[in-house]
């Protein structure tokens, strides 16, 4: 019960700040979802969150290229590099209550970290696994139309 009137609250919330809340979001809420905190269900994003993690997306993407040999080490440093680039744009432009913010340094600590192991060591391929888990751990946890959808859960 404590969860449903956390995500009552949540919505009431929207509605009183003016702000849209996603259709999905009204229909069907995740209570049970502790992967993205207390309250359940999943965080909102704000503009400047999407375009960048859609940005890094590509880039990981992009890396696929480079585990399978069909693109040189210079290039996946450069694109290393731009990942780096989009968290920090990230943590500059974003504005995130402070549940959702914290959260979201727990994705961005590791595509930082990894985007820098690899731009340190080309070779340490293992780098791009762990970009793509954060990615997925991003799908999950936040409410963003673009992310691949989060796989439910065996309870949902």
């Amino acid at each position: 019960l404590p969860a449903m009137r956390t995500a009552t609250v949540l919505l009431l919330s929207f509605a009183l700040a003016g702000i849209a809340v996603p259709a999905p979001a009204q229909e069907h809420a995740h209570p049970s979802r502790a992967a993205a905190g207390e309250q359940g269900g999943r965080y909102a994003t704000d503009a400047a969150l999407r375009k960048h993690m859609q940005a890094i997306r590509d880039d990981v993407a992009a890396l696929g290229h480079y585990e399978k040999g069909h693109m040189g080490a210079n290039e996946a440093v450069r694109l290393a590099g731009d990942i780096e680039s989009h968290v920090r744009a990230i943590i500059a432009e974003c504005k995130l209550p402070p549940d959702a913010d914290a959260a979201l340094h727990r994705i961005i600590a590791p595509l930082m970290q990894n985007a820098a192991a690899l731009k340190a060591d080309p070779a340490n391929r293992k780098a791009i696994p762990a970009l793509r888990q954060a990615l997925a751990d991003y799908a999950r946890d936040f409410d963003d139309p673009a992310a691949p959808a989060p796989r439910e859960s065996e309870e949902d």
